[in-house]
């Protein structure tokens, strides 16, 4: 939200700030709160709210079907992608050295993954060995590119971002152009 407009990224295009009564890209906004706006496209209308997943929407019941996931570069050089862990909100850092989707134990609580009931290993990181429990994701989604059963591994130090490893990462076939990271799914 900025003020009474909804900071609105449609179809991964630059986000822009759209006013009640405003259109950007099909996505016509219809009211705005501090932490919520209510936006109408194609007829259908959904809030959204700061803090939750990325909506998506299409025909009632039917599941996104994204094959293609398009990164650019940040600050850094570092490839950073909006998305959703078990339908919460995530933000991940692309780690093509981390074999698995990689995060702190308070980041997994909040995504519901109960680590504790995982197996407990250890991991290699910049900062040592470290006890880490191994678990599966029940979604993970970027953009509108889902996927189910992802391994994972949880750390009970904090870790600064939530790692997109190879565990998300080897599904994909990755070509980088530049400050461009395309993601195309494979079958």
């Amino acid at each position: 939200m900025l003020g009474n407009r909804a900071l609105l990224i449609v179809d991964g295009k630059p986000p822009k700030g759209v006013a009640p009564g405003d259109t950007h890209a099909g996505v016509r906004v219809i009211s705005t709160s501090a932490d919520a706006a209510v936006v109408e496209i194609a007829g259908q209308r959904q809030v959204l709210r700061l803090g939750e997943a990325p909506a998506s929407v299409g025909a009632a019941g039917v599941p996104p079907r994204g094959s293609r996931i398009v990164l650019t570069a940040g600050s850094g050089g570092h490839f950073m992608a909006s998305g959703a862990i078990n339908g919460r909100a995530a933000q991940f850092v692309v780690d093509t050295g981390a074999t698995f989707v990689s995060m702190g134990a308070a980041d997994a609580q909040r995504f519901g993954v109960d680590w504790k009931a995982g197996q407990i290993g250890s991991a290699q990181t910049a900062n040592g060995v470290m006890p880490a429990w191994r678990v599966k994701l029940a979604s993970l989604r970027i953009g509108d590119v889902e996927l189910f059963d992802v391994d994972a591994l949880v750390s009970q130090q904090p870790i600064p971002a939530i790692l997109l490893g190879n565990s998300f990462l080897n599904r994909f076939h990755m070509k980088r152009d530049h400050e461009q990271m395309v993601l195309e799914r494979r079958y």
